[in-house]
């Protein structure tokens, strides 16, 4: 089952949902492709100030499909299979380095390269029973993507440590004490206050474009890229899927 990437726009705002029910919105190459374009289509759209980053049906979205986990565990080093798994990287990098400004509206569960996306937005609005599990060692995973670089950024580094190195679940309420996300309200006001957010940076899309640039050439860590991170974990979580293979 292979996510739908739905786009809609209005109000110069683009709205990406994820709608996988089955896999409740997990990623594999074929819509992590599909997302990336749909990132380069909303690029090349002048009139839109704003993207909101969403999952339909109650999930935001539950990781890479375990298929595409099991594949790369069989031969790591396999080129075709080492490309799949690059492919979930590259969607949540994509949404990253969009010249939009983004906003992920997260209700139910985000697991895994799921915490991954919404980290890769400029500003979270969660529900406030959402579930944040990053969930990779709980799984014999080594944490990949720039796992780190992105949520040390927002929490720092006691709380990066619990979230991906202890496996620690955040509920919505949480993550907003944290620092993972700007506001926790209730999951029938996620998509609405996303919306309110977005319409401001709406109004004058070019200028919005040119701030969100700023901003992110200003406050990134300068420490380790993200694209460092992304290689410097590669290899690591590649060795952890070929172990738990090599176990069964």
């Amino acid at each position: 089952m292979t996510a739908e990437i739905d786009v809609e726009i209005a109000d110069g705002i683009a709205t990406i949902t994820l709608t996988a029910e089955k896999t409740r919105n997990a990623l594999n190459p074929e819509s992590s492709r599909r997302l990336a374009r749909a990132c380069d289509e909303i690029d090349a759209n002048a009139e839109v100030g704003a993207v909101i980053v969403r999952g339909g049906g109650g999930t935001f979205c539950s990781g890479a499909e375990r298929d595409v986990l099991a594949r790369a565990g069989e031969d790591p080093a396999d080129p075709e299979r080492f490309a799949e798994l690059g492919a979930v990287y590259d969607a949540f990098v994509r949404v990253g380095s969009m010249s939009v400004p983004t906003i992920a509206a997260v209700q139910g569960a985000a697991v895994g390269a799921g915490v991954n996306l919404l980290l890769a937005t400029d500003l979270r609005i969660v529900a406030t029973n959402a579930r944040i599990i990053a969930g990779f060692t709980r799984i014999g995973l080594h944490p990949g993507g720039g796992h780190f670089a992105l949520l040390g950024r927002l929490v720092g580094r006691e709380a990066a440590a619990a979230i991906g190195l202890f496996g620690a679940e955040v509920s919505g309420i949480r993550a907003a004490e944290l620092g993972l996300a700007w506001e926790a309200v209730d999951a029938a006001e996620v998509d609405g206050r996303a919306r309110e957010l977005a319409a401001t940076a709406a109004k004058d899309p070019e200028l919005a474009r040119r701030v969100v640039g700023s901003l992110r050439r200003e406050l990134d860590p300068p420490g380790v890229s993200w694209a460092a991170a992304l290689e410097l974990e590669r290899g690591s979580q590649m060795w952890s899927l070929r172990r738990r293979d090599v176990r069964g």
